[in-house]
């Protein structure tokens, strides 16, 4: 009989190929296609925003916080690089805590994992209602959905385009991956598209004294810049939720994580280089839909704010399918594993997906989007993320203390330096957030913990397995007179 300690910290064999990982998913995602969830789960209403409240505290120098929160993300990126080569499964940080760190560690980074996508689901989808009131409203000049669209901290009963939207998504996923990823590989192509049209526009209103006092607030001005900027890299991990739908995983995971990264960065500096070469930075403060403000100033017309709006409405959309999408893979994993309910894991015979936990997911988000105030939940994604990083870098290390030989599709370089650093990284912006982030965070993580001490830890296949395994060699001395 196994003790408490060996039940808790008991630790998942890594698959050595996916055949191993037991998976009844179809593999229909191509290298192209998992680039794009990275870079669609990634490019998001940051970018649209986060300039008007990034730019007041670093000044033009927020082109370096940009870098700085690239490097910060980057570095997290590689580790997930490696481990997604190694352990070619579904499920994210979750497996790759499963196989290194043990149950209980898995769990912890599961209710990370819970919040990332589900309550970042939910926010988004509240916020795509009030980019389509936008949008309608500078094609038609009145909001069509303004009544539907108000949220209950907004005095509405109910956010019906909110809704709408996690419904269309559900719809996607549930008639398969390989439709869902075209649908996504579309809308990403085309944000940055937007995005690429804003910078080359922009750059028609150049004005280079816009940089003569280009750090007016110093390196705290940069840092803190970049801790701000850094939350519109969250997002980057969906890749690894996908390693059993990919197609050849050991080798298109890494590289579908590093490039999703080096073709988010380009865009947000870019963006942020045309932004400030058109306005002074000391106007970016308080500003509402700065893209598209810059533009209607440059050109001096509307249109050039409604293709913006039309491409948030669009990047909005891609992230909320990304996030349903990446809920039910680690559902599905976990389901797999025991630690959550067997629904989760059946797989429609003829769409090759998990049906009925796409629902399930989709019904609980658009509850949260519908009837919830979700804003103040807001930055839990970001704590969740970053505490995910921190496992995967430990990850790493661990890895290959434990397993040497094992085959990795990618190394991450410089080792052990970069996951270090990638730990330090994060936990220093951990201890910028707000103090009530963190207490909540810990104590939504100690619920999910008491969960699986109550049910998962009995109900573990893992566990379960061992069992079955300790009484066959307990009956097998018996039989030979040990």
């Amino acid at each position: 009989m196994a003790t408490l300690r060996e039940q808790l910290f008991r630790v998942k064999p890594v698959p050595r190929d996916s055949e191993e990982a037991g998976s009844d998913l179809k593999r229909t995602i191509g290298l192209f296609s998992l680039t794009m969830i990275g870079v669609g789960s990634t490019i998001g209403t940051g970018i649209f925003f986060i300039l008007s409240e990034s730019v007041p505290v670093a000044g033009p120098a927020v082109i370096w916080s940009f870098v700085i929160a690239g490097i910060v993300a980057g570095l997290a990126v590689i580790c997930y690089a490696e481990l997604a080569g190694s352990v070619p499964v579904s499920g994210s940080s979750y497996s790759y805590a499963y196989a290194t760190l043990g149950e209980l560690p898995a769990m912890g980074v599961a209710a990370c994992l819970l919040l990332e996508y589900g309550v970042a689901g939910a926010a988004v989808a509240v916020g795509w209602s009030q980019y389509v009131n936008q949008l309608l409203f500078n094609l038609f000049g009145f909001e069509i959905l303004h009544a539907l669209a108000y949220a209950p901290e907004e005095g509405g009963i109910v956010n019906l385009p909110a809704i709408l939207l996690l419904a269309m998504c559900c719809f996607l996923l549930v008639r398969g991956t390989g439709e869902s990823v075209v649908i996504n590989t579309i809308m990403v192509c085309t944000k940055v598209g937007v995005l690429l049209f804003f910078v080359c526009v922009g750059v028609t209103g150049w004005n280079a004294d816009n940089f003569s006092d280009f750090a007016p607030f110093g390196v705290s001005g940069v840092i803190a810049g970049s801790g701000i900027i850094f939350f519109s890299y969250v997002g980057m991990d969906a890749v690894a939720t996908a390693g059993d739908e990919t197609k050849n995983p050991k080798r298109n995971m890494p590289l579908a994580l590093i490039s999703a990264l080096l073709i988010v960065t380009t865009v947000y500096i870019l963006v942020a280089i045309a932004a400030l070469g058109a306005q002074p930075w000391e106007e970016f403060e308080g500003q509402d839909a700065g893209l598209s403000a810059i533009l209607e100033t440059i050109v001096g017309s509307t249109w050039p704010g409604t293709v913006v709006a039309a491409g948030a409405v669009i990047s909005i959309f891609s992230v909320t399918l990304v996030s349903i999408y990446g809920q039910t893979r680690i559902l599905f994993t976990m389901s797999r594993d025991g630690m959550m309910p067997r629904l989760f894991q059946e797989v429609n015979p003829r769409t090759l997906t998990p049906v009925k936990g796409t629902i399930v997911v989709t019904a609980v988000i658009a509850v949260m989007a519908g009837f919830i105030p979700i804003n103040f939940l807001a930055e839990m994604t970001s704590i969740g993320t970053l505490v995910a990083f921190v496992v995967v870098s430990l990850a790493v290390i661990i890895l290959r203390v434990r397993e040497p030989d094992l085959e990795r599709g990618f190394k991450v370089p410089f080792y052990p330096v970069l996951p270090v650093l990638s730990i330090i990284g994060c936990f220093w912006i951990i201890s910028n957030l707000q103090p009530i982030t963190i207490v909540v965070f810990l104590v939504w993580t100690a619920v999910v913990l008491a969960l699986y001490l109550v049910f998962g830890r009995r109900s573990s296949v893992l566990g379960r397995e061992r069992a079955a395994a300790e009484a066959a060699g307990r009956s097998d001395s018996k039989g030979n007179g040990l």
